[in-house]
């Protein structure tokens, strides 16, 4: 039987654990909708607050847009906005979200996911 072995986070967010109306990341409870990088957690009010995905610009080339219990689409607005500043949007459940964040994170790659809680 192949041996499970742990990720390496090398010290970059991950997110633990998700709940009603809460993320684990990195050890640390976050109520509400979070944005997380590798070196950086933000708190987010949500799709209409964009500003703390804008300063995403320059330092992520993918952000996971994690849109609660059920999947959605991301608002059109919202995606041409990111993509004329060079951030590519994956719309999907915040639980898919934060696996797929996890998951190439840990590759190196410059990604990140915005989540809005279950």
């Amino acid at each position: 039987m192949p041996q499970l072995i742990p990720t390496d986070f090398a010290g970059q967010n991950a997110v633990d654990s998700y709940g009603p109306g809460f993320f684990r990341i990195a050890g640390q409870v976050i109520r509400g909708a979070v944005v997380v990088e590798a070196g950086r957690v933000t708190p987010w009010q949500g799709l209409d607050d964009r500003a703390p995905l804008a300063d995403l610009a320059g330092r992520v080339d993918v952000l996971f847009l994690g849109l609660g219990q059920d999947i959605g689409h991301a608002p059109r607005d919202l995606v041409a906005a990111l993509d004329a500043l060079g951030i590519r949007v994956e719309a999907m459940t915040s639980p898919t979200a934060a696996r797929t964040y996890n998951v190439t994170v840990s590759e190196g790659r410059r990604v990140a996911c915005a989540l809005l809680p279950l």
